[in-house]
């Protein structure tokens, strides 16, 4: 009877998650293009941090911020980078039951921002429309061929999409007509508020780089503090649209004032500090893993040759070989 009493409890906590809705978080990795193929040696390290999602980012070029045209799956680019790398990364990621959100994106000459591409003339716009598109349905009708679980339609565009809010409408109903799963598209920071076609997509997408702390080692305490002026606004836009956020892009550097511009890739910040990134980080996971209205994340950045890179004395974004890869393992493999 005892038995038959805990079955029938089991069955009914599994009717009552399936109605609330609850799926498992989004615990990704931002897999980074390499020159070369990947094998198992790349991807356990993925499986070993807990997560269970990837994102494959394949690239295209663009030589200043005035030139319309997108060159991608060029002989020239690396293997990650191209169409075939991004199909070999998708196959071996999978070997390992690792999800897969495929994330093209976009590189300006010198590194100069996406969010700032504006043409100055509307021949140039009509020429970075077709450009994009066929960049971007090259993509989707691969993600639909290997039946990729999120596909992100653009990555920080904000000029692009303010001022060409008719053509991005368009594509996405084109995107639609070639693959059928999950869409998101990764809006900077300071820019997702006025993204117009949340509601035409599955996730609201942050690359997740707000200001939380402006001290030189930030405390948890001091970033939960500085959550606090953007989470309501965050909740907010879920609540609007009626769609779950994912964080596109998180992560934070492991150098003095870590949290407090986390988007900057600066040179100059040289200074190591493994305490900053572990305490932005803990802060970000305590801050939203546990909201039933936010899907999860992608942490920047993941370089498959895991033993070769990070460590103690790096000072940039990935966590590997550092006291936050251990952060991350724990939330990815206590949060679900």
């Amino acid at each position: 009877m005892q038995y038959l009493k805990c079955k029938v409890l089991g069955v009914i906590l599994l009717i009552l998650t399936a109605c609330n809705g609850q799926v498992e978080k989004i615990n990704g990795v931002s897999f980074v293009s390499s020159r070369e193929s990947i094998n198992k040696s790349h991807t356990l390290p993925v499986v070993q941090v807990n997560a269970n999602y990837a994102a494959v980012m394949p690239f295209g070029f663009i030589r200043d911020l005035s030139t319309p045209e997108i060159r991608f799956n060029g002989e020239r680019q690396w293997y990650g980078e191209r169409k075939a790398g991004v199909e070999q990364y998708i196959n071996e990621l999978r070997k390992h039951s690792i999800k897969i959100m495929l994330k093209p994106q976009i590189w300006i000459g010198r590194g100069e921002f996406t969010g700032y591409i504006k043409m100055q003339s509307e021949a140039n716009w009509k020429t970075l429309e077709n450009s994009y598109s066929k960049f971007i349905l090259e993509y989707a009708v691969l993600a639909q061929a290997l039946k990729v679980d999120i596909l992100c339609i653009g990555t920080e565009l904000q000029q692009f999409i303010e001022h060409r809010p008719q053509y991005w409408e368009q594509l996405i109903n084109e995107i639609k007509t070639v693959y059928s799963g999950k869409l998101t598209y990764a809006a900077n920071w300071d820019e997702y508020k006025t993204t117009p076609f949340w509601d035409k997509l599955d996730f609201i997408g942050i690359d997740a780089y707000f200001p939380v702390s402006d001290m030189q080692t930030p405390t948890v305490a001091a970033c939960l503090e500085g959550w606090k002026p953007h989470k309501p606004i965050i909740k907010s836009i879920s609540e609007k649209h009626n769609k779950p956020i994912l964080f596109t892009e998180f992560g934070y550097r492991s150098v003095d004032f870590a949290g407090k511009k986390p988007w900057v890739f600066s040179r100059s910040m040289t200074e190591v500090n493994l305490e900053a990134q572990v305490n932005t980080t803990k802060a970000l996971f305590e801050t939203f893993w546990k909201e039933d209205w936010f899907a999860g994340g992608f942490v920047w950045k993941w370089f498959h040759k895991h033993n070769e890179v990070g460590g103690e004395n790096n000072n940039q974004f990935t966590p590997q070989n550092k006291p936050a890869e251990a952060v991350i393992k724990h939330y990815y493999n206590t949060i679900k």
